[in-house]
């Protein structure tokens, strides 16, 4: 099987301990994480081949990133190493009413400093059927903007299937360039677009009247907006929403729709309480898309899987979703007691 390449920016991430305010303890818990990398590593444990492409800073900090992403089986040798330093974001994990908060230290990351033309794109290219990439490379600075750009031209000279998760940032968007100028020329070369409400009307323009904190959401608005999309981009072969319902820090409603010009469906809804991490929960079910799409013989299973996938996500702490295959086809078939295996 041909490989998927994601591409983006992996970060060290500092998280509170427990569900600590910033400094309430002088610690925090170190680990890594990055809407690409962590589409990737989510594909090493469903045992799809992907590499994962960035640029990362010489040293131990840029040494031990490469042996973790390596750890899961995640494909390492298109990576490369500039002087320079690594992007940090600090995380303040919410509980009940009170939200979870991500503050990001980034510029002058030798990802951010990247540019056109750094890329060796068919060596970048080997031996890869899938591309993906999201909305947070072109967020963090003009060159990387441009460099996103070029990779998904790049991909779709060479026939590659290219997916976009639109993960629109309102906090990164700060170079003077509105995330919509960006990202339409993105999704120009797109074949599968992901995302949210508010990615689709941030990003794309594309608005629908919708407030994800009144209860049950209105299925046929996405139906809407998913048609229009659609329309507006005739390159692209299938837009998947995720549904979310936010009743707390702890609590949400957990589900998807995906419209592939013939078939609108809807996932089923999971009731996700007692949320461990949901840092992430986005980039498992683009994973888990991605996996199914080459997988599955239907969008509607393909659909399924994702959902499940991030839905136990929501019980892993750290940005990695660390599920199997077989832990999301069990949830898929409806065994979701939580009971001990042995």
């Amino acid at each position: 099987m041909a490989k998927v390449l994601t591409m983006g920016e992996i970060m060290l991430r500092l998280k509170t301990k427990n569900n600590e305010r910033f400094f309430q303890s002088p610690e925090f818990e170190a680990t890594f994480g990055g809407g690409e990398a962590n589409v990737a590593v989510s594909l090493a444990n469903f045992n799809m081949p992907v590499e994962f492409l960035t640029i990362l800073p010489e040293g131990p900090i840029g040494d031990a990133c490469i042996c973790e992403v390596r750890a899961f089986g995640v494909g390492t040798e298109r990576i490369l190493r500039a002087p320079g330093r690594m992007g940090i974001y600090y995380l303040e994990t919410g509980a009940n009413q009170r939200p979870s908060k991500v503050v990001y230290d980034r510029a002058g990351s030798t990802m951010a400093e990247a540019k056109t033309g750094d890329i060796d794109w068919d060596s970048a290219f080997a031996d890869v059927d899938w591309f993906h990439i999201t909305g947070i490379t072109p967020a963090i600075s003009k060159s990387a903007s441009e460099l996103a750009v070029e990779s998904v031209k790049e991909a779709k000279k060479r026939g590659i299937t290219v997916s976009v998760d639109l993960n629109f940032r309102k906090n990164l968007w700060k170079y003077g360039v509105p995330a919509k100028d960006v990202m339409t020329e993105i999704t120009k070369y797109t074949d599968v677009v992901i995302g949210n409400e508010e990615d689709c009307q941030k990003s794309l323009g594309i608005e629908i009247d919708v407030d994800v904190e009144e209860g049950a959401l209105d299925t046929s608005k996405y139906e809407k907006l998913t048609s229009r999309l659609l329309e507006e981009y005739p390159n692209v072969s299938k837009v998947a929403i995720t549904l979310r319902e936010s009743h707390s820090a702890d609590h949400n409603g957990w589900a998807a729709c995906i419209n592939n010009g013939s078939v609108f469906y809807v996932s089923r809804k999971y009731e996700i309480r007692d949320i461990v991490d949901r840092v992430g929960g986005g980039d498992s079910f683009a994973a888990g898309l991605i996996y199914g799409l080459r997988t599955f013989e239907n969008d509607t299973e393909a659909l399924e899987f994702a959902v499940a996938a991030s839905c136990l996500k929501h019980s892993i702490p750290g940005d990695f979703n660390r599920v199997t295959v077989k832990e999301v086809e069990t949830l898929m078939r409806g065994d979701g007691s939580g009971r001990v295996v042995r």
